[in-house]
């Protein structure tokens, strides 16, 4: 009897234990992240660990606070697909006062389960476009209104949202304040802080992408910041084009600098380094080879000025053409994904006069003649010493030398070093003319 009781405490005891553990309460928190950059595959990156930091905390929500004027669509689409395969619900509040969802970011605050806006902001402006703006090829054109429009339909309709006024904003640019895409039905809510979102959120029924009504109580709630890490904060600073060309610019000018003094070694570290950082940056933006391409041209029209002297002509050419490499660099859908006009000229400027400058320096010193050690003695005259006939000495510098002359010289008669040898020098006697010129000076 004792034993069967045991057992029975010991069964309930377990069962107990195995119960506690299944209904672990989730998580009551809310995680927090905030975007204000343009998207790019860091962007894309720091959303996706975000999405899995909350599953993996059962969090409630995930919050992200955006602020963007577009970016790239691959990366925009490899953000759609996790946020709507996410097991938490995802919100997006474009805020602050000021702030956009643009281009990009209008499919991005679409796919939210909950999309919301603060008091005087705005979003739309989803057109595809090409990199200078202008007009593209009709057929290409339709391609790509198609595609983005398909994929904003796709978005928008799941999620309950007004199609046919999303969709303008892809074929026509339209853009809309937060009260115009309040009441055309494209987000949810229009909230001044998170507190109040929040509240407006609360008790209400939200649709997630699977068709699910959910609800969610935020109120209250701690929220729970996530930052980017190091490796991010590092890489989403250098992958603003201006800031990759500058590394690039920079690294080319100390390589320039090292192959011009070689044993230097800091031009060549500094060098290395900073071109890896931007190549590492570009390899992540679509990038226009050919922009390198001119952007390397300008260096050996830097390079060709320092040695013809065309009194500025191929340093012009070489500036052009640096800042033409620069414009063209990122191929990027929206200005503030390229390199800036003014970047390119503040860049390439000072690095055409700088590069110019050190190669006539380098070219100088080479056409100059040695005038330091053994070599600088050929060219020098000095006296023998003695008869050369042909062998003797020499007084070169204010040292006596063994010297061999190409034919007799007399004792106290003016020599000119042709040659060394070794420990000997190779002399001639100097014409009279040259002899009666230095006597003169």
């Amino acid at each position: 009897m004792k034993t069967s009781l045991l057992s029975c405490v010991a069964y309930g005891l377990l069962a107990g234990l195995v119960l506690s553990v299944v209904t672990v309460p989730c998580s009551a928190e809310v995680l927090k992240i905030v975007v204000n950059d343009t998207i790019h595959p860091i962007t894309e990156e720091y959303i996706g660990r975000a999405i899995a930091e909350a599953e993996r905390n059962k969090d409630q929500a995930l919050l992200i606070e955006m602020n963007t004027p577009g970016g790239l669509l691959e990366s925009t689409r490899d953000i759609l697909e996790k946020i709507l395969a996410a097991k938490v619900p995802v919100i997006i509040y474009v805020t602050p006062s000021g702030s956009r969802a643009a281009s990009a970011g209008f499919f991005i605050l679409e796919s939210a389960d909950v999309a919301a806006m603060a008091p005087g902001t705005n979003t739309g402006a989803a057109h595809p476009v090409t990199i200078t703006g202008g007009k593209m090829d009709d057929v290409m054109k339709e391609k790509l209104e198609n595609d983005s429009a398909a994929l904003m339909r796709s978005v928008v309709s799941k999620r309950g949202r007004n199609v046919e006024i999303a969709e303008t904003a892809v074929r026509q640019s339209k853009s809309f304040t937060e009260q115009e895409a309040l009441s055309q039905h494209l987000i949810d809510y229009v909230a001044p802080s998170e507190e109040d979102l929040f509240k407006q959120i609360q008790g209400k029924p939200v649709k997630r992408f699977s068709g699910e009504a959910i609800k969610l109580d935020l109120v209250g709630q701690p929220v729970r910041p996530f930052e980017m890490t190091l490796k991010q904060r590092i890489l989403a600073f250098i992958m603003d084009p201006n800031i990759a060309f500058i590394l690039l610019a920079i690294g080319a000018l100390a390589l320039y600098a090292e192959f011009n003094h070689p044993g230097a070694v800091v031009p060549g570290t500094v060098g290395v380094i900073f071109i890896l950082l931007a190549v590492f940056a570009l390899n992540l933006l679509p990038v226009r080879f050919a922009a390198i391409v001119l952007i390397l041209a300008s260096f050996a029209l830097f390079a060709l000025e320092a040695k013809f002297a065309t009194h500025g002509v191929l340093a012009i050419g070489g500036i052009t053409t640096m800042v033409l490499g620069a414009l063209l660099l990122v191929d990027a859908p929206i200005p503030e994904m390229r390199v800036h006009l003014l970047t390119a000229l503040a860049v390439s400027i000072p690095l055409g006069v700088i590069t110019v400058f050190l190669m006539g320096i380098a070219l100088k010193a080479r056409r100059n003649k040695v005038v330091t050690g053994a070599q600088g003695l050929v060219g020098e005259m000095g006296q023998a010493q003695t008869a050369l006939s042909p062998r003797g000495k020499v007084f070169v510098h204010g040292e006596l030398w063994d010297a061999v002359a190409s034919s007799n010289v007399s004792a106290g008669q003016s020599v000119i070093v042709r040659r060394i040898d070794g420990l000997q020098l190779q002399v001639e006697p100097v014409p009279s003319l040259q002899r009666t010129a230095v006597t003169t000076v």
